[in-house]
């Protein structure tokens, strides 16, 4: 297994929201609400991401490349912006998905102690 460097708390939310946002678009583009209703549903209720956080991360990972938006019209005809992941953003959900293993066990060893 491959060893990372510790990352802060910070980086440690942001990078499980990341991870959160990559997994959702992995079935396909959506728009921002449809992400977190998604997410919502994928973890049967228990993860809700809230707009003021999603939206920063929307635009932080199409800063890094990981996704790109794109202006489309609801059915509705409302002006809305779908997503999708770029082949870096598939990358770095492998990378991302070693590293939540990585604290994941890290947890459950500390948990299970006795």
């Amino acid at each position: 297994m491959t060893r990372y460097a510790p990352k802060s708390d910070l980086e440690v939310l942001q990078g499980t929201l990341d991870l959160l946002v990559l997994k959702a678009l992995g079935a396909g583009p959506l728009h921002g609400w449809a992400i977190s209703r998604r997410i919502r549903d994928l973890s049967s209720d228990v993860l809700s991401v809230n707009q003021g956080s999603l939206y920063p991360a929307l635009y932080r990972l199409e800063e890094r490349g990981w996704i790109v938006g794109q202006d489309a019209q609801s059915p509705e005809g409302r002006r809305i912006r779908v997503y999708r992941s770029t082949a870096a953003g598939r990358r770095q959900v492998v990378r991302e998905v070693e590293t939540w293993d990585l604290y994941a066990a890290a947890m459950r060893r500390v948990i299970l102690a006795t």
